[in-house]
């Protein structure tokens, strides 16, 4: 019933259908950058080097674009952004084949990506009543489990049916309309940040310990992911012929454990403070890693999968909110941002240290999985007294004359 109320609120589903449209690039991107280039003929190394430039460029634009938006407004920079990403998806479909064209697309696309999701979870508590907002920002955790299995699918399919080069013209599409979509609604227009507290200085809301805390946390959770994926992919590798669908089945497995556990999570109403409820979720979220170090046969691997699934989107859920708590007044937009660009940094180290595990055994990669999330949740734990929110910045009155008696 409190999702039925949620949807029915204004502007709450458009913003959703844009938000989603909007970010559906974000997975497409890294896999249609290979395969247009690989038709191309483009070496491997070239490839590394155009996908790098993505998620590199992505990871430094995001907060800075959060920065602006926090001083400027969503609309502009939303719908400016989506145009600029799309021509750096056009360069990328024009000349796939170019060593310098396709590594510069790639950048272009990666550093103007619209933050539509940090606009979106700014937006959240002007748009629902606030016994709201754990259930908008659990459907938003949900609906990211939708983007991790419906991206690679839609290339998928607009490769198999037209070419990868298509994919990319569709990415490119996908931005400037889920973009325009978010930017005309009345809340994003409307929506204007507090006056920047003077505290936050040039380092916006990372001057706040405990958000930095939290963010160097849910880094471990991206690691984890980033291990989690190598480890089903090697897992489908050695049982090629007894796990229908390969590792896309157990990737899908585990966003369905998410999407679930995320439509739970919101569905409750919460007694406990959001510092104790996301630490206690990075802790579940750990205890359904560490069975994947039995490496089972195919199916208890599937149920495995789902299991470990379960526990991310809760915490993303529980993080977003803590997020808004921590970030200096006028900084959330641009927190928001960070959020998105440690968890991904986390997310590209700990797929390139499992890759490396991967070559000798796969326990050691399930291990790795663990591990990452086990030490983002004793961190939390352990940082938990800093979780406190900020105090809003308080308005000045103005100052009333004395009656001359």
């Amino acid at each position: 019933m409190g999702y039925l109320a949620l949807l029915r609120a204004p502007h709450v589903s458009r913003l959703l259908l844009g938000t989603l449209l909007g970010r559906l690039p974000a997975g497409m991107t890294a896999l249609v950058i290979a395969l247009a280039l690989r038709e191309a003929g483009a070496p491997y190394g070239r490839i590394g080097l155009a996908t790098a430039a993505y998620a590199i460029s992505a990871a430094v634009g995001g907060p800075v674009l959060g920065r602006i938006v926090d001083r400027t407004g969503q609309p502009r920079v939303l719908l400016a952004s989506a145009v600029l990403a799309g021509g750096g998806y056009a360069l990328l479909a024009l000349a796939p084949g170019s060593g310098i064209a396709a590594p510069l697309g790639a950048a272009i696309a990666g550093l103007a990506m619209p933050p539509l999701e940090p606009c979106l979870r700014s937006l959240w508590p002007d748009v629902v009543e606030e016994e709201q907002l754990d259930t908008a920002y659990a459907f938003d955790s949900a609906s990211q489990q939708i983007l991790y299995v419906a991206g690679p699918l839609a290339v998928a399919g607009i490769a198999g049916l037209f070419s990868p080069v298509a994919a990319l013209w569709m990415a490119a599409g996908l931005g400037l309309a889920g973009a325009l979509i978010v930017a005309t609604t009345a809340p994003a227009r409307a929506w204007r940040a507090p006056a920047r507290a003077h505290s936050a200085g040039l380092l916006g809301p990372l001057r706040s310990p405990g958000l930095v805390l939290l963010l160097v946390g849910l880094a471990g959770a991206g690691w984890a992911v980033g291990a989690q994926n190598v480890l089903f992919i090697a897992y489908a590798e050695h049982h090629a012929d007894a796990l229908p669908g390969g590792a896309g089945t157990l990737l899908a497995l585990a966003a369905l454990g998410g999407l679930l556990g995320a439509l739970a999570y919101g569905a409750v109403k919460w007694r406990s403070s959001t510092a104790t409820r996301t630490w206690i979720m990075a802790l579940a979220m750990a205890a359904s890693y560490l069975p994947l170090v039995l490496l089972p046969g195919p199916y208890p691997m599937a149920a495995l999968a789902f299991l470990s699934g379960i526990g991310l989107a809760p915490l993303l859920a529980a993080a977003f909110v803590l997020v808004a708590e921590l970030a200096p007044t006028g900084t959330v937009t641009e927190a928001f941002a960070w959020l998105v660009t440690l968890f991904a940094t986390g997310n590209s180290l700990g797929y390139a240290a499992s890759g490396n595990l991967a070559e000798d055994s796969l326990r050691p990669v399930a291990l790795c999985a663990a591990g990452g999330i086990a030490l983002g949740a004793l961190l939390l734990f352990g940082a938990r007294r800093w979780f406190h929110p900020v105090p809003p910045t308080p308005s000045v009155q103005p100052v009333q004359p004395v009656p001359v008696g």
